[in-house]
């Protein structure tokens, strides 16, 4: 459908030229893939011959000096036990010279040679006292000097040769001499790189094949998407994509989302289709019709969370048994309900207040308890606090009676705690506390975490301003909230207020009440 839509000519030549550019895009995605392939091989293999080439003789002559070193630790312990002559500790030491490819002699004060690994005793005394003493012909570097010891690394220019050497005294005043070559390390690492050649070279060969392999898996269920988004920018939904085998991975679902998206947006066109030919008939009708139910759902969403979150709390904790008791389930449902009709009245009472800002609204004043309202509002919240972490540390416990409707008090208390729990941080604690003044009760609701900035304390009591609005979408507030609080003190005709404390925020509002607290 999409290819019969373009009629002109420049459309027919884009068509034949989109296999060539779906083809060029095929080879440079294959080509991309390989070429990061070879090199992650070939980076590698490259990595390692460097390591091996410049550290591998360092670690061997670092490991090989700890091997002479355990060694002369071992003989001194056998000669302080008086082991050194036994026939258990020729075992031990046919292990270190035959393993660690060393040559040990033990000299005693008078010259004599008490222990040697090899037969031929006087030549290797020789070589041995040469290695020390010979200093013109041997370049000598010092790598350990302790106490007893010495471990040096010579090389011998006649022989074209190098060792490591230890020499020292052993607890029983005996010379030992050992001696270990270092020829065989150059050897092991020439043919370890000779090998990583080799090895480094069927590496490329083979992730160049499995590269180009898995480039195109990849590339042709990826072209196939393609061209049906491209096809979708033309408004031609037909395209469907379609699994090449019985497995689905995750290009496979991305299709079965497109798909989707493409039934969707097919639906979505319409319906467009059909509402713009409406708003060209009554497009002002429409824009007032579109404010008033965003505005409604936004004030319905943001007073109904905190009761829908209790009726669910209540409801899993029926669901998962968390009460036995006839009493406690009874208890439970009874919040359920009272919930639900508080939903009911909320939705009632949005409505009222839409018409108290307009002056339409009736304020029903009357003498109640505000303490008993607010230890309400807060028993309500209890669940919703402990999901939060919330402590209450501070609420009023003696009666306090004032003037003034008591539900539209109640929506200012539940908003101010609505707030509070939500926007409680660090210590996470909420206080609510009284001040009197002479004919007014100050009722103050605090939370810890952030300040409000200063610029902004005059804007969130407008209507729909949030201060944070990441955190005010995370739970799901419209910001009309401390707009309701506002609207209520001006029915009232009392102040409402905000004030930064040290470590939180802390909101009030004032109410008509008698002379004095009741006891």
């Amino acid at each position: 459908m999409g290819e019969r839509q373009v009629t002109d000519g420049g459309g027919r030549r884009a068509l034949r030229f989109a296999p060539m550019l779906q083809n060029a895009r095929r080879g440079s995605l294959t080509r991309e893939i390989a070429v990061i392939a070879i090199g992650l091989v070939a980076g590698t293999v490259m990595l390692c011959w460097f390591l091996n080439t410049v550290f591998l003789e360092r670690y061997y002559v670092r490991n090989k000096q700890s091997v002479l070193l355990s060694g002369f630790r071992m003989i001194d312990d056998a000669s302080v036990s008086g082991r050194l002559y036994e026939e258990e500790f020729d075992v031990a030491f046919d292990n270190l010279c035959a393993n660690g490819n060393i040559t040990v002699m033990i000299i005693s004060s008078d010259r004599a040679i008490v222990r040697s690994s090899v037969n031929d005793t006087q030549q290797m005394l020789i070589e041995f006292l040469d290695i020390i003493f010979g200093e013109r012909e041997n370049e000598v570097t010092v790598l350990l000097q302790e106490e007893n010891c010495v471990i040096q690394r010579q090389t011998d220019r006649r022989l074209n040769s190098e060792y490591l050497v230890l020499y020292g005294t052993l607890s029983n005043g005996n010379l030992i001499l050992m001696r270990s070559a270092l020829e065989s390390i150059r050897e092991s690492v020439k043919t370890s790189n000779e090998f990583l050649i080799y090895i480094g070279i069927f590496a490329i060969a083979a992730g160049a094949v499995v590269a180009v392999l898995v480039a195109r898996r990849v590339t042709t269920p990826v072209l196939k998407l393609t061209d049906i988004s491209r096809r979708m920018t033309e408004l031609d939904f037909e395209a469907k994509y379609t699994p090449a085998g019985r497995k689905r991975n995750e290009i496979d679902e991305l299709g079965a989302h497109m798909n989707e998206m493409s039934h969707t947006l097919e639906q979505v066109i319409a319906d467009l289709k059909s509402a713009n030919n409406r708003l060209l008939r009554d497009i002002e009708k429409k824009t007032q019709i579109d404010q008033m139910r965003r505005e409604f759902l936004s004030n319905v969403s943001h007073e109904l969370k905190t009761p829908i979150a209790l009726i669910q709390g209540y409801a899993e904790g029926l669901i998962e048994g968390v009460s036995e008791d006839e009493e406690s389930r009874s208890f439970y449902c009874g919040v359920i309900a009272d919930e639900a009709e508080k939903m009911n009245l909320i939705v009632k009472k949005l409505l009222t207040l839409s018409q108290l800002e307009s002056g339409g609204e009736t304020v029903m004043m009357e003498r109640f308890d505000v303490t008993e309202l607010i230890a309400g509002l807060l028993h309500s919240a209890e669940i919703l606090m402990e999901q939060n972490g919330i402590t209450v540390t501070q609420y009023p416990q003696q009666p306090a009676y004032v003037w003034a409707d008591e539900f539209m008090v109640e929506e200012a208390v539940g908003n101010y705690l609505s707030n509070a729990i939500h926007y409680a941080k660090g210590k996470k604690e909420i206080a609510v506390r009284y001040e009197t003044h002479p004919g007014v009760l100050r009722v103050c609701v605090y939370n810890s975490g952030d300040p409000i900035p200063e610029d902004e304390l005059g804007k969130i009591w407008n209507k729909f301003y949030k201060v944070d609005k990441a955190r005010t979408r995370e739970y799901g507030g419209s910001g009309i909230g401390l707009s309701i609080v506002k609207a209520v003190m001006e029915a009232f005709h009392r102040e409402c207020g905000v004030i930064n404390k040290k470590d939180g925020v802390e909101f009030w509002f004032e109410l008509d009440t008698e002379s004095r607290i009741t006891e």
